[in-house]
């Protein structure tokens, strides 16, 4: 295969133009040659000037736009075959024999049409005199590889689409500034978010955000009077001490008839039953526009530069792939079975088999929305006469995290609604030592869904000695059953202490669960960690301003950030900036490194580059310090550029937690107390620790610790975001320039 087409179709997405960057570049350094055809299959049909050849840098400077730089339209004429036909001879002529088809179900169906009619369409064509033998027999098949632009995350293929956790980052932006104002004057909102036919947007807004009710089509509600169900929960909530209350409306909802549910109509029953002053924001388009997130730049990169893999792999007349990720790896997926399985959801909410269609969402969907039922109860259940009352302790250890709090909102909530008494301790482990411990109610955590930083308090004391009588004490004192510990390295480090002194102290025989969180992304048991997507948007919203300023002039910056000694930032915010390099501590640097990238960077401003970025972990290493690296590129750059560094520090740390963070946070705090049940239940007391890896939520022994981490350098041992370390090496800005043996660019 020579000739690749990319397009976008349909409704627009953040990220379309990380993907577009990723296959162009990928495909470039391949030996390929890229087309883009502009407008989607408009551009396809209408042919000549809306097919052009793409080169290294027309995708440069793009990561950071919404939208999509090629266009994008809905084009009557494609869904006939004619216009097919048109379509067809276009690609003949260009001699493209494969397509990247960037949209959603609507778009990759269209492209799906287009190859199973293809050998007929190429005869027609032959047959007409409109191409000749020749040029038909070198496309005597189309490779048609699709990639989900969407945020309404409504298609099988993919645990979230393209554009998705953007759209949910403008849903969140809103409602927290939404709940200020709405708490300021006693109101209430109706916030409609879009998401057609799928509930996703609404459902994990509300859970993100805190929301006191949430309306999805996949799941109506299961009384004929919910207005008065809905009303009276928010009147409670009112009682309880609640000073806002907030109702999200999926644009699709509908009720158990088949009626659809409004914001209007929402409003009006708030308005009659209730008597209060409510307001309806309909986010609309907003959802779909702006600078994509730094999760959706990463996604939409992935999946490029893996469209460009399966497509080159693939055989040509074989089935059409759609290109994903499920849990934290990249799938391919045939597209007549993602297609088959979409169509599904759409028919049986149609049919108003609603519990199937909440069933086909997966059990992650369906899990969520039963943890959403929970935490917007006004108040919780009350306790079974019978049962048995738990004590669990929550506190929190290490650097603070955005969604530590997200995190403990949603355990106390949970643990209270089952019936147990929850215990909050203050100061981490400090507060075990000092006995600053008290239970925490329903209405203690209100809020908490929104705040960054640590409510509770957090350190990186970790027990030695006598602290471990004192904190064998307080357990003794307050008779705790079980401990869930949120937080980072040295509070996963606190519990494997206690954990080890069973033998000495038996109060800490009882079952210990470690919940990460941590914007270093460094623990053992789990892929990604609360706090590392926060820290990651805290970047690229920092680099991309700073891009901003230095493309004014001929200039390049040094940017370092944290991690300590773990480079998942560093690569994952160059990854996501299209920084041209980065230095991590795992790899290394040398000062052959630092001279070979000075050389290059000199060479591609004396070729017209305007800005350079580079991309530093706080600790790659320790002679060779941000400032040194500004002042050798800045001595050897001369009068090509100039040099700036930015050190970002502690803001990573601080700020809101992002949608990811939150919903994050809430999952696995959910299956912490489920944990903590079962251990108490068998009367078993292991120390351990919750974690996502390859998608799943597993429990890891504390006692691995010392087989996968690196003690030294408090990472884990294998590190799974390094196998992106040559994706992000051959999407350098600079072009596809090949170095010797050791470079680092």
């Amino acid at each position: 295969m020579k000739r690749i087409g990319i397009l976008t179709s349909g409704g627009d997405a953040p990220g379309m133009n990380a993907a577009l960057r990723a296959v162009v570049r990928t495909g470039l350094n391949r030996g390929l040659e890229i087309y883009a055809i502009y407008e989607g299959y408009a551009g396809m049909v209408e042919g000549g000037d809306r097919i052009k050849p793409m080169r290294w840098s027309d995708v440069g400077g793009i990561l950071h736009l919404g939208g999509t730089i090629i266009g994008s339209a809905r084009c009557k004429e494609f869904r006939e075959r004619a216009g097919r036909l048109r379509a067809t001879r276009n690609l003949l002529l260009h001699e493209i024999e494969g397509l990247v088809v960037i949209g959603g179900d609507g778009s990759l169906s269209g492209a799906d049409v287009l190859r199973r009619e293809w050998e007929g369409l190429v005869q027609e064509l032959v047959d007409s005199g409109q191409v000749s033998k020749k040029s038909a027999g070198r496309s005597k098949s189309l490779a048609v590889v699709g990639i989900i632009g969407s945020i309404d995350n409504d298609m099988f293929g993919s645990d979230i689409t393209t554009g998705a956790d953007t759209a949910l980052h403008r849903i969140i932006e809103a409602t927290d500034a939404i709940s200020s104002t709405a708490a300021s004057h006693q109101r209430s909102f109706v916030v409609e978010v879009m998401g057609r036919h799928c509930g996703y947007l609404a459902l994990m807004s509300a859970m993100a955000s805190g929301a006191d009710w949430v309306l999805i089509p996949e799941s109506p509600p299961d009384v004929e009077d919910w207005e008065s169900k809905m009303c009276e929960a928010l009147k409670k909530g009112r009682q309880m001490g609640r000073r806002d209350s907030m109702v999200i409306v999926a644009e699709g909802a509908r009720d158990k008839n088949g009626k659809p549910i409004t914001s209007e109509h929402v409003k009006k029953a708030l308005e009659e039953r209730l008597g209060e002053d409510t307001r309806i924001t309909v986010l609309g388009h907003v959802q779909r526009g702006g600078s994509p997130s730094a999760f959706d730049r990463n996604l939409s990169t992935l999946l490029g530069a893996e469209a460009v893999e399966a497509i080159t792999t693939m055989d040509p007349a074989g089935q059409p792939l759609v290109i994903g990720m499920q849990g934290n790896k990249i799938t391919r997926t045939p597209l007549n079975v993602a297609l088959e399985k979409t169509r599904a959801v759409a028919d049986a909410v149609a049919a108003k088999n609603f519990e199937e269609a909440l069933a086909l969402r997966g059990n992650s969907f369906s899990r969520s929305f039963d943890i959403v039922r929970t935490l917007v109860r006004a108040s919780p259940h009350p306790p079974a006469p019978d049962q048995r009352r738990l004590r669990l302790a929550i506190l929190h250890g290490g650097g603070p995290a955005p969604g530590m709090n997200t995190a403990a909102r949603a355990a106390v909530r949970i643990g209270i609604d089952r019936g147990h008494i929850i215990l909050g301790v203050r100061n981490a482990f400090r507060g075990l030592i000092n006995n600053e411990i008290a239970e925490l109610n329903w209405m203690d955590v209100n809020g908490w869904a929104t705040r960054g930083g640590s409510e509770l308090g957090t350190n990186r004391t970790i027990p030695k000695g006598r602290d471990l009588y004192a904190i064998a004490r307080t357990l003794e004192e307050h008779q705790i059953d079980g401990i869930l510990m949120i937080g980072g390295w040295s509070g996963y480090q606190s519990v494997l202490e206690l954990s080890s002194q069973r033998n000495n102290y038996p109060a800490f025989d009882i079952p210990m669960v470690c919940l990460p969180a941590t914007i270093n992304n460094n623990l053992l048991g789990t892929e990604l960690s609360v706090g590392a997507d926060t820290a990651l948007n805290s970047i690229i919203s920092a680099v991309d301003k700073i891009k901003n300023s230095a493309v004014a002039s001929q200039r390049a910056f040094i940017v370092e950030v944290m991690g300590y000694y773990c480079g998942y930032l560093a690569l994952m915010g160059a990854l996501a900036t299209g920084a041209e390099r980065v230095y991590l501590h795992e790899e290394g640097v040398a000062m052959r490194h630092l001279v070979q990238d000075v050389e290059d960077f000199r060479h591609a401003f004396q070729h017209g580059k305007r800005l350079g970025l580079v991309i530093r972990n706080e600790m790659a290493n320790e002679v060779y310090t941000t400032n040194f690296m500004r002042m050798l590129f800045e001595e050897e750059g001369g009068d090509l550029f100039d040099v700036r560094q930015a050190i970002l520090g502690h803001m990573q740390q601080g700020g809101a937690p992002s949608p990811f963070d939150r919903i994050f946070a809430t999952r696995l705090a959910v299956n912490c107390v489920d944990y903590l049940e079962e251990q108490i239940a068998r009367q078993e007391s292991a120390g351990v620790c919750i974690g996502q890896v390859q998608g799943e939520l597993k429990f890891t022994n504390l006692d691995e610790a010392p087989r996968q981490m690196d003690y030294d350098h408090s990472r884990p041992r294998k590190q799974w975001w390094m196998d992106l370390r040559p994706i992000a090496r051959s999407l350098a800005s600079q072009g596809p320039i090949v170095h010797g043996e050791g470079h680092r660019g």
